[in-house]
């Protein structure tokens, strides 16, 4: 041991080294003992007791939410924006899926509740259809007869151009000339032209040759169109038909939300005139039919239409504003007009060029 350990041990045996424990006096282990037995704490309270590390459940548990919650909205996608959204009228329900095959069954029931001016729809299964042209289903095209796949797919796109231009174009509905619609058939089918010339000139049509059996027309001093929708259901399909000719058959329904012409007030009358069409239209080869490019021949149209005035034609629809049907109900045929399920019934008046009015099972 050198020198200098020497005299450090020497002088750290008469001071103490630093940080050594000092004993307590016996006055200072009287007050710890005092204070011990007055606050009740147990033996050791001053010692350190290492951290514990936290749990973190919340966490976990806060995950297995959010995942049920995910699953939840993807298996049940359409149910969850009903919790949240405000299905009172039905206008916040998710849109349907396009109608892509025929229904099984009629729409199920909604809640009654009128129509208004803000709500046209509510109340109705059409809350939850598409709007239009998107209403009206184009099925993928295929080389079919006499045309290749790009022409099938044109003449697909035409055929539902004509029911756009003579069920929803602004003008038509107001009551002009369909000229867009007139502009797709083919000018030389001379019985169709001859309609064509007695159903838009006429003040007093027949069944046979009223013009709202392709077109759909309001007078406009007598009712109005709520907003700018019209909704739409329906699909188009195609087959070969005669003589090699692509033949495509549209199946729509159309639900007009009208109002008196001259009542602007919030509490105004609004009434849906609904209307379902079956148009088979016929694309011709032109080496085996007289015909235009661009054109079409009509095979036969029919439709069903509720809330359009029942009584002599007109040439336009006639909304019941303030009463009921003006057909007697006994003579009346109760259909429900949203009910795609079943063929427009033709037992009853209604022919290949023909119309029948039915009285609606709701509205």
């Amino acid at each position: 041991m050198s020198e200098e350990e020497w005299e450090r041990f020497l002088r750290e045996s008469m001071t103490g080294a630093a940080g050594a424990p000092v004993e307590p006096s016996a006055r200072a282990r009287e007050v710890e003992q005092r204070l011990r037995e007055r606050s009740g704490r147990p033996e050791g309270w001053r010692t350190y007791s290492p951290a514990r590390p936290r749990r973190r459940t919340g966490w976990y548990v806060t995950g297995l939410v959010a995942v049920l919650a995910l699953l939840v909205v993807g298996l049940f996608p359409q149910q969850v924006v009903g919790w949240f959204g405000d299905n009172e009228g039905g206008q916040d329900e998710a849109p349907l899926a396009a109608e892509s095959e025929s229904p099984r069954e009629a729409p199920g029931a909604e809640r009654d509740l009128p129509p208004t001016l803000a709500e046209p729809f509510r109340g109705s299964p059409a809350a939850r259809w598409a709007d239009g042209a998107a209403g009206i289903t184009v099925p993928p095209a295929k080389a079919t007869g006499w045309m290749d796949a790009a022409q099938v797919e044109r003449a697909l796109r035409q055929s539902r151009d004509f029911l756009v231009a003579a069920g929803l174009n602004p003008r038509v509905l107001r009551g002009e000339r369909p000229t867009k619609a007139i502009a797709l058939l083919n000018p030389h089918q001379k019985d169709i032209q001859e309609y064509l010339r007695t159903a838009l000139s006429s003040t007093a049509p027949t069944d046979k040759t009223d013009p709202l059996l392709l077109f759909s027309r309001f007078r406009p001093e007598q009712a109005r169109l709520v907003g700018d929708v019209v909704k739409t259901r329906g699909r188009l399909t195609y087959r070969e038909g005669k003589r090699g000719a692509v033949e495509v058959t549209a199946d729509v329904t159309f639900v007009y939300a009208v109002t008196p012409a001259g009542d602007g007030g919030r509490d105004a009358e609004v009434v849906r005139t609904i209307v379902r069409r079956q148009v088979v239209m016929s694309w011709d080869d032109p080496t085996k039919v007289i015909t235009e490019p661009g054109t079409m021949s009509l095979v036969s149209y029919a439709l069903d239409m509720t809330n359009g005035g029942c009584s002599a034609s007109t040439g336009y629809f006639v909304p019941p504003f303030g009463t009921a049907d003006e057909r007697p109900a006994d003579e009346a045929r109760q259909v429900d007009p949203y009910d795609r399920s079943k063929p427009i019934d033709t037992s009853n008046g209604t022919t290949a060029t023909g119309n029948s009015c039915a009285t609606a099972t709701r509205s």
